[in-house]
């Protein structure tokens, strides 16, 4: 997410942070009336000047970033790293790319979870690695994902929701990811898949579109999702679907190379100018490609 000409650099390095993570809670849920600043309005105030596409130059750029230097949070009850600059983590240099606002590897401690809170205009997507979370909001949804899940809220002009791991035993591992939509003011919405028919081996297979009867979720905005699992030396390529997008690429295991960058487990390479991107797996390897627009 790049792109906030109208602020001066130095009024943007005044913004104060965002608040911190959401309070752990108790197996009772309840919605309450919260006011607070707009989700959006929150974010949109911290994008910074990094990785601004230039209409003029059109070799391929990329940024990496790796796992080491994330942002890391541990609540006892959470313990998040967080790629972008979120909540208590500020970073000038880390604070989206494209449209791609948040991207954070949550572990959710057993019995603890996510308190009810609010978020508008922001498109929310959460990818389960590993244990069951629930899930309850505002539109009358009470659902549990799990890890080979998809799930995918338009937060529009509003929702209330709530995560919560019941496990008495497992932590919940999952990707939180947050987009800046497309359009303001959608009516809220919620979808939920499964993955496990569209898994393909050695090549990538979609899980979220802006398309609403296409492969996988849909969101209001321009992004392809792709998740791959690929075997040792496997060498493929990922075609980007539209002009001006860029693609950022998240390892989760294993070890790939992408535009001669080696890569290892939760490292992130965003790659954009460029309508093709090469890559090979150096180990057996999992990884999501995310692609989205590089302007807001």
């Amino acid at each position: 997410m790049y792109f906030c000409g109208v602020m001066k650099r130095k009024d943007f390095l005044k913004r104060a942070l965002l608040g911190g993570a959401a309070a752990a809670i108790s197996p009772t849920l309840a919605f309450s009336n919260v006011k607070s600043t707009s989700t959006y309005d929150k974010l949109m105030e911290r994008v910074g000047f990094n990785h601004l596409p230039n209409k003029e130059l059109k070799t391929m750029k990329t940024v990496l970033h790796k796992a080491a230097t994330r942002g890391h949070a541990n609540h006892g009850w959470l313990d998040s790293h967080h790629t972008f600059s979120f909540a208590n983590y500020h970073n000038p240099e880390r604070m989206n790319f494209g449209v791609l606002r948040v991207l954070n590897d949550d572990q959710v401690h057993k019995g603890m979870g996510f308190g009810t809170h609010p978020h508008d205009n922001m498109e929310i997507v959460s990818i389960p690695l590993e244990g069951d979370l629930e899930h309850k909001d505002s539109m009358g949804n009470t659902t549990v994902i799990k890890s080979g899940d998809v799930q995918v809220m338009s937060a529009g002009t509003g929702i209330q929701h709530s995560e919560y791991n019941r496990s008495k035993d497992q932590q919940v591992k999952f990707l939180q990811i947050w987009l800046f939509p497309k359009q303001r003011n959608v009516s809220p919405r919620y979808d939920q898949i499964s993955i496990q028919d569209i898994k393909k081996k050695n090549e990538l297979y979609q899980i979220l579109s802006p398309n609403e009867n296409d492969e996988g979720v849909w969101i209001h905005q321009d992004a392809w999702f792709h998740l791959g699992e690929f075997d040792n030396e496997t060498a493929s390529a990922y075609q980007v679907k539209k002009e001006g997008n860029g693609v950022y690429f998240f390892i989760l295991e294993g070890n790939v190379e992408i535009h001669g960058e080696s890569l290892n487990k939760r490292d992130g390479f965003g790659v954009w100018n460029t309508n093709s991107i090469a890559f090979k797996a150096q180990k057996d390897a999992r990884f999501l490609a995310m692609e989205v627009p590089m302007n807001i």
